[in-house]
């Protein structure tokens, strides 16, 4: 839920109070969580959060608070996927000194959670509609190719849904994740490195 936080805040710092308004600047689940989203998870595997309202005509300059607004759940996620990496050596380090189940299985715990937030960084950064990584996508392309783009949206929409189903997504999904969280292991580990 902090990547829908992320949205809220991000978009509230910017002038858009929009989703303070609606009870969305909070880190409670149930203010983001949207029953058939939720019901997709257990049905199919993947779903999704209520959207965080957004008004762009409340940013000085719309297209870059959007941008900005997009950004904020992905790289949530990232520092999510980070603090979760440090817990995850923090465990292994003394599960290491002082052997016992309970570590070990913590520091899997945080390891498959720092997995999780950086597939979830990488799937919405995909330039794919309804996901964040098309409301960037605007800051690259010329205005008139990008709403012809979203023109298709709700094909675009279904297109996304097969192509998940259907595992197309998965090779380039898992070696994206895999090069960022070679990344974020490397970093989470310099304070052990200095410390032991």
């Amino acid at each position: 839920m902090q990547y829908e936080y992320a949205h809220a805040f991000v978009s509230t710092k910017l002038g858009d109070d929009t989703a303070r308004l609606k009870g969305r600047l909070t880190l409670a689940p149930l203010a983001h969580i949207d029953p058939i989203g939720a019901l997709m998870i257990f049905l199919v595997g993947f779903g999704y959060a209520k959207p965080v309202p957004v008004n762009p005509r409340r940013f000085k300059n719309p297209k870059v608070g959007m941008a900005l607004t997009a950004l904020a759940g992905p790289v949530s996620n990232l520092i999510m996927a980070l603090v979760f990496r440090l817990l995850s050596n923090a465990a292994m380090v003394v599960c290491i000194k002082n052997y016992a189940l309970v570590w070990q299985v913590a520091s899997l715990f945080f390891g498959y959670a720092a997995i999780i937030n950086v597939s979830l960084a990488v799937f919405n950064l995909f330039p794919i509609p309804p996901l964040d990584g098309s409301k960037i996508l605007a800051l690259v392309i010329p205005p008139k190719y990008y709403f012809k783009y979203m023109q298709y949206e709700r094909y675009i929409i279904l297109a996304l849904f097969a192509l998940i189903f259907l595992g197309v997504l998965d090779v380039p999904l898992a070696f994206l994740t895999d090069g960022i969280m070679r990344v974020i292991a490397k970093i989470a580990w310099i304070p052990f490195k200095i410390l032991l």
